[in-house]
């Protein structure tokens, strides 16, 4: 296994990250622990959650599965990276009219709780803001996430779905109160998904932040049925996205072919290869999907398919402002 520094910390992380979101929903709790024990035994370290996985009413039982696999002891919490998310509703009740997506220092404090005790944990390597919200001010939520990590509960502080201006303008208000700020930003980007690059990769990468790729197959669409639409797959419930990018899909099957390579590992493969990015998420909902998937790791794009692979992805034409201004 590979590993990097997150972002501008000293933690190194595994250049993989195991995505649990199937855990509970889609992938029942003996084949997530076998994904879990098979992960680590890999190398991979870092494993990213969210509080509202399960979904819904069922909020908290992704991070529930894995506080009971962490509870069988053998050392398994320690040799974890723990990635944890807020700021959606968990449908609580007693949260009354803060039960509502958002953030705050009312909310940060409730929420981090929750999720230590469904993770059977004392503290969480890497605490994510899941979404930007508007109307909380940087001062609230650096001064919340400082007493978290005083404190002892987390170590740092990602983002996720944040836009570049977004990025800055936290770093910044971080820097004026002599705290360290974000480490990481996840973020949606694949091949089909190259806007990312225009900004947020730049920024990420100038600002001291490790970019953690979430979606690097794009639901299924750079995966290697996609173009087969087998029923009962993923692909089933793309089907529309695949006709409509059949061509590009055609062609890009058709380069894999000539590397040897399936359709996934050669798209997993890109995204690693990105001097901003961490590592991708890979999101298994099987143990063989999580065994295939490290294979990226193991594939070494050269110009002349990297320059394919743009002609047939093509990005947004640079970084910003070179792009769209002379």
């Amino acid at each position: 296994m590979q590993y990097s520094y997150l972002g501008k910390s000293g933690l190194k992380v595994s250049r993989i990250c195991l995505g649990t979101m199937n855990f509970g929903p889609i992938t029942d709790e003996k084949e997530a622990f076998r994904i879990m024990d098979a992960a680590l035994d890999a190398g991979v370290n870092f494993f990213d959650t969210a509080n509202i996985y399960g979904w819904r009413e069922n909020s908290g039982l992704t991070e529930e599965i894995i506080g009971r696999w962490f509870s069988q002891g053998g050392g398994r919490r320690e040799k974890v990276v723990l990635a944890t998310k807020v700021y959606g509703s968990m449908h609580d009740e007693n949260d009354g009219p803060n039960n509502e997506a958002g953030l705050s220092a009312y909310k940060i404090r409730r929420h981090l709780e929750g999720s230590l005790r469904r993770l059977q944990t004392d503290h969480i390597e890497l605490y994510q803001m899941h979404h930007v919200d508007p109307v909380v001010t940087w001062d609230e939520l650096w001064h919340a996430f400082e007493n978290a990590v005083h404190q002892g509960k987390i170590g740092y502080v990602g983002s996720s779905n944040f836009a570049a201006w977004q990025i800055a303008i936290a770093q910044s208000e971080a820097k004026n109160r002599h705290f360290l700020g974000l480490v990481s930003e996840q973020h949606k980007y694949s091949l089909n998904c190259r806007l990312p690059e225009l900004e947020v990769l730049p920024a990420a990468k100038e600002l001291g932040l490790g970019v953690i790729p979430w979606s690097p197959l794009d639901g299924g669409l750079l995966g290697r049925n996609a173009l087969q639409k087998l029923e009962g797959t993923r692909s089933g419930g793309i089907s529309e996205r695949i006709e409509h990018q059949q061509s590009q899909l055609e062609q890009f099957a058709a380069l894999c072919r000539e590397l040897g390579e399936p359709q996934d590992t050669v798209a997993l493969a890109w995204v690693a290869a990105n001097p901003a990015v961490t590592a991708p998420i890979i999101g298994p909902r099987t143990l063989e999907q999580f065994e295939t998937s490290l294979k990226c790791l193991e594939v070494t794009l050269d110009e002349e398919v990297l320059k394919r692979l743009d002609e047939i992805f093509p990005g947004p034409g640079g970084h910003a402002p070179n792009a769209y201004a002379w």
